[in-house]
């Protein structure tokens, strides 16, 4: 797996997590849901992100 994929992928963890923790604990967990949408929106435009970071410390590669 790559950095690219990777990175989808939690963000799509930490998405589904917040809501359903939203869902059965809090609506205050929706707040994480914000801060994970807003992060992408501001590695789509300044293509730097912090999640990508550890990702690369971990071993993953970047996509070919």
């Amino acid at each position: 797996m790559n950095v690219e994929r990777a990175l989808r992928a939690v963000a799509g963890v930490f998405v589904t997590a917040s809501a359903a923790l939203a869902y059965f604990h809090s609506p205050w967990w929706l707040l994480f849901t914000a801060f994970v949408g807003l992060n992408l929106f501001q590695s789509a435009l300044t293509n730097w992100c912090p999640m990508m970071n550890i990702l690369k410390a971990c071993g993953l590669k970047n996509q070919a």
